[in-house]
C-alpha cells in the first residue's frame, strides 16, 4: 500500500515531517547543536557541521562553538583552558 504524500521520519521518540530539520537530542548529552538531521521521504539523514581545518597548534573558540580558529599570538595564556571549557559545554547541551 502506498501513502498519499511524503512520509514522516521517526527519530528517538519523536516524529518529524518531511523536509523538517532538527538538532538531535542524545541522552545523557542533550541536544547536539553541531549535528543537523532532516527528514526526506521517511528517511532520517544527519550530518555533523563541517568546519575548515584549523592550521595552527593552538586553536581557539570562535563565535560558532562547533568550529575552532587559530588563536591570536598575543592571546592570554589561559585562552587554551577557555577553549576546553567551551567544547565541554557544547557537548553537554
Amino acid at each position: 500500500m502506498q501513502a498519499d504524500g511524503p512520509r514522516a521520519c521517526r527519530f528517538g521518540r519523536r516524529w518529524y515531517l518531511n523536509n523538517e530539520s532538527w538538532h538531535p537530542s542524545v541522552p545523557p548529552f542533550g541536544e547536539m547543536k553541531c549535528i543537523l538531521c532532516w527528514c526526506v521521504s521517511g528517511e532520517t539523514h544527519c550530518q555533523r557541521q563541517e568546519c575548515p581545518p584549523a592550521a595552527c597548534a593552538s586553536p581557539a573558540a570562535r563565535d560558532n562553538p562547533c568550529c575552532a580558529k587559530c588563536r591570536a599570538p598575543d592571546a592570554p595564556p589561559d585562552a587554551r583552558e577557555k577553549v576546553h571549557d567551551a567544547r565541554a559545554e557544547a557537548w553537554s547541551r
